[in-house]
Order: C-alpha cells, then sequence, then structure tokens
C-alpha cells in the first residue's frame, strides 16, 4: 500500500494500529486517553440526524420484572446485592426490540440482527441491558465498532447495501466467523419480536455485600418459543407490510396476549480462566453451558403499548454504563467502548438534557445534580432543602454532599497490573464456536444458511470469496465444502492462502489448516448453547 493511502486521524496523524485499543495488558481496562479511538467513535456517533446511526426502527413497550430471588436453587444475595433481583421484588420497565442497520421506514423482515433493549426503573434508580438476539457480535474491540457498521451500511456512493462490501470487511475479521454463522442462518430473521431471543451479550460483574465478584452473562428467553423464518418467507411478508414485527407486539398486547421472556444467568469466577480455549470477556464467543449452566433469575412480561411513538420511542435513550448497586463492569473491550459511544450518542441525538425526558429518567429514585442548563432544559435537578444559589460541591452553605458509602465500597474485584498497550487478546479462537453452531444446527437451517451465503458472496470479489471459503474450512469443513461448491471454488483453489497478517493461529487451527478439507466434523457431544434452543420455522405463503 503506498504512503498517499495511510490511514491518519482528523489530526494528520498517522494510525499504527486501527485494530486494538490501547489498554492495561492486553485484555483491558482500556484507557481513557485513547485519542484515536475516542475521536473515532466520536465521530461514528454523530453522522446521522436526527434518527439513530444504528437500530433506527424499533418497538417499544412497557411491562414489569418479577424476580425468583434465586440463582437457580440459590439465594441470589449470595452473587449481588442488586434490589432488582430480590425475592418477589416486581420493577417497572420499558424494552426496544430494533433491527440495526435499516433506516426508520426500512423493513422488519431484513437479514439484520435484532436490538434487545430493557430499561429497568429500580428503587435504585434506571439499569439498562442493551443486547441482540444472537448472543454474540462480530468484532470484540470497540474501536472497530466504525468500520463493521459502516461495512454493512449502505455504500456511501450508491446507497445500497452491498454483500461485496460486507464479504471484504468479514473476510478480513476472522472473528466475525461466529457471528456470521448465526446471521445468515434463519436466525437472522426472527419471525416477529415476540418470538425471539435476546442476550446482554457482553460480560459484566455481579457484585454481593461483602465485595465478592462474579462474571456473569444475560439471557432471555421467550415462553412463546422461537420462531425464524427463510429468506424466502421474508420476502413474502415484505411484499405487504414493512412493520409486520411491531404490529405483531403491539396487537398482541392490545388483545392481553401479553409476552413474557424468562431471564437466565450464567456465572463464573472472575478471573481470565487460563483452562479454557477462548477468552471470557470476548464477546465473539459464548460459554458453553454444560460447563456454566444458565440458571432462572426472573420473569419480564409485557402488558403496555406506547402512548406517543415519539415521546416514547424515538427519544428513548439506552446505555451500557447504566448500572445500579449489587451490578458492574467487566473490562469487555466492547463493553467500555459501548459505554462511552451510547451516552455520547444519546447527547447527540436527543440532547444533553435526554435524561429529564420523562422515558428516560428514573420513576422511583430522584435525581440530585449539579448540572445546570445545556439545550432543552426544563427543570433542575433540584434535593428538597438546596440551596439553588450552590451548584457545586463540596459546600458549607446547603448544597449537594456525596452519600454515604455502602460498607462494602472498598476495591473489589481481582488485582490488574500490565503495560499499556495495544494489542489483541491472547486467546482468540475465531473458528471453533463457529463450527459448533454449524453442527449444532438443524438441518433446514443448515441448508439455508449454505444457500445464504453463497448468494451474497457471489457478488464479492474472487479474492473475497476464496479468502471466505478459507475461513469456513477452518470453522468446519462441510461449511467450507458446500459453500465453495455454490461458488465454484475447491479446497484446493484456497489451501495455499496463509493467515492474515492480522491474526495467530492456534494450535487446533494451525492443525485444521495443514489437513484444511480433510477435518473431520468437530465433536459437540453433549454441547449446549442457549442460543441453539429449537428454531420453528415459520412459512408465509405469498397471497
Amino acid at each position: 500500500m503506498t504512503d498517499e493511502r495511510r490511514l491518519t486521524t482528523r489530526q494528520g496523524h498517522p494510525v499504527y494500529d486501527n485494530q486494538n485499543q490501547r489498554t492495561v495488558g492486553a485484555r483491558g481496562p482500556a484507557t481513557l486517553e485513547n485519542y484515536h479511538f475516542l475521536e473515532k467513535v466520536s465521530h461514528f456517533d454523530r453522522e446521522r440526524i436526527p434518527e439513530r446511526v444504528v437500530h433506527a426502527r424499533g418497538a417499544v413497550a412497557f411491562g414489569t420484572f418479577e424476580a425468583t430471588g434465586r440463582w437457580g436453587d440459590e439465594p441470589i444475595e449470595r452473587f449481588t446485592r442488586a434490589k432488582v433481583f430480590k425475592t418477589g421484588k416486581v420493577t417497572d420497565l420499558a424494552i426496544r426490540l430494533s433491527t440495526v442497520i435499516g433506516g426508520r421506514d426500512s423493513s422488519e423482515t431484513a437479514r439484520d440482527p435484532r436490538g434487545f433493549a430493557v430499561k429497568f426503573y429500580t428503587e435504585d434508580g434506571n439499569w439498562d441491558l442493551v443486547g441482540n438476539n444472537l448472543g454474540i457480535f462480530f468484532i470484540r474491540d470497540a474501536i472497530k465498532f466504525p468500520d463493521v457498521i459502516h461495512s454493512l451500511k449502505p455504500d456511501p456512493v450508491t446507497f445500497r447495501q452491498e454483500p461485496a462490501r460486507i464479504f471484504d470487511f468479514m473476510s478480513q475479521t476472522p472473528e466475525s466467523m461466529h457471528m456470521l454463522v448465526n446471521l445468515f442462518s434463519p436466525r437472522g430473521i426472527p419471525a416477529d419480536y415476540r418470538h425471539m431471543q435476546g442476550f446482554g451479550v457482553n460480560t459484566y460483574k455481579w457484585v454481593n455485600s461483602e465485595g465478592e465478584t462474579k462474571l456473569v452473562k444475560y439471557h432471555w428467553l421467550p415462553q412463546q418459543g422461537v420462531k425464524s423464518m427463510t429468506e424466502e418467507d421474508a420476502a413474502n411478508i415484505q411484499a405487504g407490510d414493512l412493520g409486520h414485527a411491531s404490529k405483531d407486539l403491539y396487537d398482541a398486547i392490545e388483545s392481553g396476549d401479553y409476552p413474557k421472556w424468562d431471564l437466565y444467568v450464567q456465572m463464573m469466577d472472575d478471573h481470565d480462566h487460563p483452562e479454557l480455549d477462548f477468552d471470557p470477556l470476548d464477546d465473539t464467543k459464548v460459554w458453553p453451558e454444560e460447563v456454566f449452566e444458565p440458571k432462572h433469575v426472573g420473569t419480564m412480561t409485557l402488558n403496555r403499548n406506547v402512548d406517543d411513538h415519539h415521546n416514547q420511542n424515538e427519544q428513548i435513550a439506552f446505555g451500557t454504563g447504566v448500572l445500579v448497586d449489587g451490578l458492574d463492569f467487566s473490562d469487555d473491550k466492547m463493553l467500555v467502548g459501548r459505554t462511552f459511544s451510547y451516552s455520547d450518542t444519546q447527547r447527540y441525538r436527543v440532547g444533553p438534557n435526554y435524561l429529564q425526558l420523562p422515558v428516560n429518567s428514573p420513576k422511583h429514585a430522584r435525581p440530585q445534580t449539579n448540572q445546570r442548563g445545556g439545550e432543552m432544559s426544563y427543570h433542575i435537578d433540584l434535593a428538597d432543602g438546596q440551596n439553588p444559589h450552590v451548584n457545586y460541591e463540596p459546600s458549607t452553605m446547603g448544597g449537594l454532599h456525596e452519600a454515604a458509602k455502602p460498607a462494602s465500597s472498598q476495591a473489589y474485584g481481582p488485582e490488574i497490573v500490565g503495560r499499556l498497550t495495544r494489542e489483541r487478546i491472547p486467546r482468540t479462537n475465531d473458528y471453533a464456536q463457529a463450527g459448533e453452531r454449524f453442527r449444532l444446527m438443524e438441518d433446514w437451517e443448515r441448508d439455508d444458511l449454505v444457500k445464504n451465503f453463497v448468494a451474497n458472496i457471489s457478488e464479492a470479489t474472487r479474492e473475497v470469496q476464496e479468502r471466505m471459503v478459507w475461513h469456513f474450512f477452518l470453522c468446519e469443513d462441510e461449511l467450507g465444502e458446500r459453500v465453495g461448491e455454490g461458488l465454484g471454488i475447491t479446497v484446493d483453489d484456497v489451501r495455499g492462502l496463509a493467515p492474515l497478517e492480522t491474526q495467530t493461529l492456534n494450535e487446533e487451527e494451525l492443525r485444521r489448516l495443514e489437513n484444511l478439507g480433510k477435518n473431520g466434523p468437530r465433536d459437540v457431544e453433549g454441547h449446549t448453547m442457549t442460543h441453539c434452543v429449537p428454531n420453528e420455522h415459520v412459512v408465509v405463503e405469498r397471497s
């Protein structure tokens, strides 16, 4: 590549590493002086007005979450002091279910991840759990978020979503294989919002009253069952309705057929788990359920629709940084980046006082801040008896003061030691779970996946087609063979391809590369994944 085409920041600084944030050690945490990352994501957050850059089309509903007070059979207090999970606790909530890439008036039958964002109005303030319906993501470092979304968005010249652009990026991003195997299967087109799963995707922490921490992942399972469509089924619906999923959810609630989801939580000890072949903070991975069993903690019921689309849908705002006491962040590199990006987006799109809007403000905890002014401010967060002249802290003149620290507010969790660096996590293992997911699919899902891959990848250049087939052989020989056959590419055509400059293969991957096309199916006996629950094929006849 010539020097004239080198990547720089808007300040003209050469970008020497566009793959990794600056972190303390390879696993994080990330540091705030990531100028390249902050500039890149801040600009990305401001690319569209006024609709959302991503998740522009969605449906909002309201309901409640009732906690069991237990994690499986064990008292929840052993693991978290969060009051939202106490026995019998009923918490009001709002949920927004959405597509990702399309605009506000796009089709809800698009092949696309679905957003699954829940806002709990707890007594300690709001908790937002923001995820998707597929349980994983395309990338593991938030510095790549603008890139992956740009590849999925319409071409900046033709303004059409182009598979050639999508797979050009994905062919150079091995960590995306797991997501692609999910997205291009029928689960990439849920039948509607009521019949899809939800996942927190990122790894979070629970903290108990003694300050002990656990790593956790969240899973929403619909009591209505899981239902998906093939592309042909989706086309038959789209021929008559672009908003079938929003309508289905609205009509069900209006008729009293309230949809429900059970919340399950996976848990593991709070350390780096060297015994695993992946990093538990990697959001391109799922945790094997036979090792880390998801256990039931409560049920969500949706029982009320919006009163006004603009105020309660267009202006509802979520953020991964919105946690309450007893819930905390892990050092997941995507989570750190999302936590900045989501709130920054809302301040730009809705305004600096977006948290004063009724749909976003806490219901049971009164905001009392020293923040003043800004666009569209319509009240002041004053406490009873607060001196309105004092908008700073500390003060001796009747201003706000710090809350009393809980007994367990001292340092908790593992000690983090490392040098500042910009590196990939050591255990990438980009192919194993993608192959396992393929083997765990039902026959009709595998057939549809191959068909979709062939149809879309065929629009890419020959170089990209060969690289994608090479990746698929490393995931699972059958997948590589079937997609290659559809594209007219054999294992001999791709056997000589070398790993990308940005990837390092582990021993298993090197063995599979050496025996490309000669590897048997991966052993998935006894292996389970929450996102591999039975998936009903919804057949839609064209009227």
